[in-house]
Parts: C-alpha cells; sequence; structure tokens
C-alpha cells in the first residue's frame, strides 16, 4: 500500500511533530532556499525553547528570523549570523546561546550525522576557541579537533520538484544545505515548489531519495529575497 507523503498545508505537515525544546535543522543559505513556509507554520505553532541548526539565522523579517522576534529560539547551531541584528541584540544580552562553527565543520557534522558516523577529526579550528573543550589528536605529525555529528529530531527542507515518493531536486544555490540537511534527522518535512508525476525524474538527477522524505507540501508563493541588494549609482 503506497504511503501518502504530500500534505495540503503546511500546519497539517508539522502536526503532531512539534514540541518544545526540540532540536530542528533548516536548510539555507541567507536567503537562499530557505523552508520559509514550513518556519511560518513553527512560528504560528507557539512551541519554544527551540534549538536550530542552521548556517545562518535569516534575516529579521525572514527565516528564521521570524523565530528570534518570538523568542521561541533557545539555542542556534550556526556558521554565520551577520545579517541579523535581532540576533545580535539577543545574542548579547545573554538571551541566546550560539554554538558556532566553522562552515565547513557545519556542513560535515551534519553530513557525519546522515551517515551515522558519530565524530570525526578535522584540522580546522586547532589553537582556536572552537577546539576549546574538545579532544585533540595528532596524526601524521599535524593535530587535529574531535567534532560530533548532528543529528535533529526533525529537518525542515526546501526542494524546488518532487514527486508523490518524495525524490527531490534542488534548483541551482538553494541546493545548499538542503540536501544533507534532509538525511540528518528523525522526521525530514519538505516544502516543494513543483510536484511532479511518478516517473518524471531521471533517477541519475535525484539528490534526495525518497526513502529520507517522510512529510511534503507543495507552496503557493515563493518570495525571492535579496539580502543585501547592492547597485551601481547611476552616471
Amino acid at each position: 500500500m503506497a504511503v501518502n507523503k504530500i500534505y495540503p498545508d503546511a500546519t497539517a505537515a508539522l502536526a503532531g511533530l512539534l514540541r518544545d525544546g526540540m532540536t530542528i535543522m533548516s536548510g539555507g543559505f541567507g536567503v537562499c532556499g530557505i523552508p520559509a513556509v514550513l518556519i511560518e507554520a513553527v512560528r504560528a505553532s507557539g512551541v519554544k525553547d527551540l534549538v536550530f541548526i542552521s548556517n545562518n539565522a535569516g534575516i529579521d523579517t525572514a527565516g528564521l528570523g521570524v523565530l528570534l522576534h518570538t523568542r521561541q529560539i533557545r539555542k542556534m547551531i550556526s556558521s554565520y549570523v551577520g545579517e541579523n541584528a535581532t540576533f545580535a541584540r539577543q545574542f548579547l544580552a545573554g538571551e541566546l546561546e550560539i554554538e558556532f562553527n566553522p562552515q565547513g565543520t557545519l556542513a560535515e557534522r551534519i553530513r557525519a550525522g546522515g551517515a551515522g558516523i558519530p565524530a570525526f577529526f578535522t584540522a580546522t579550528g586547532v589553537g582556536t576557541a572552537v577546539a576549546e573543550g574538545k579532544e585533540v589528536r595528532e596524526f601524521d605529525g599535524r593535530s587535529y579537533v574531535m567534532e560530533r555529528s548532528l543529528f535533529a529530531d526533525l529537518a525542515l527542507v526546501h526542494a524546488w520538484k518532487a514527486d508523490p515518493e518524495g525524490n527531490l531536486v534542488y534548483r541551482k544555490t538553494a541546493r545548499n544545505f538542503n540536501p544533507m540537511m534532509a538525511t540528518a534527522a528523525k522526521v525530514t518535512v519538505v516544502e516543494v515548489e513543483e510536484m511532479v508525476p511518478s516517473g518524471s525524474f531521471d533517477p541519475d538527477h535525484i539528490v534526495t531519495p525518497g526513502i529520507f522524505v517522510k512529510r511534503m507540501v507543495q507552496i503557493d508563493r515563493l518570495d525571492k529575497l535579496i539580502e543585501q541588494r547592492t547597485v551601481r549609482k547611476r552616471a
């Protein structure tokens, strides 16, 4: 019997999955490829004390920034947060915990979690604050710091196209953190721009196999935001 993975809206797709204090992965880079509709549904649910794993916290008015405004996030595990004034203000006031990661280390911690690898060693961060409190070993005459992998209760993912089985394809740079996060959580929920019939994808073109995807919702809008608008002055 086929399992129906398609839900009518984001609220339905997250029903029964959200609870206070849970750990959630959220795809995207800046405001590119962020699961904005699912994030809005998390906001509307009112859950709090959340730990979010995301490359960054969006901007003040989009992405995880909307959850910072409502103070639903207790801790961020991130790489870059420089575009969000609310984030900076809450952190400096001691109202928000942060676990900073070098960007490549964050990506590998997520990938390792999805691959079932509990920890790995990397030279990145040795001798800096990143390595404080962590095991450091020497391999072939070079020091490496041990990093634990990341695995979440829930992953929120944005994809370009999906078929009913949950096979996913991403569009250009919106691919970013989404594919690895889709593998690194107990439950993966995906917002999709376009649903296509089964058999539409060349198997070699599928990025995330449907086995990782539990629920999907097709979104009816996509706000293509610009994180920093830079234009040349007119002559």
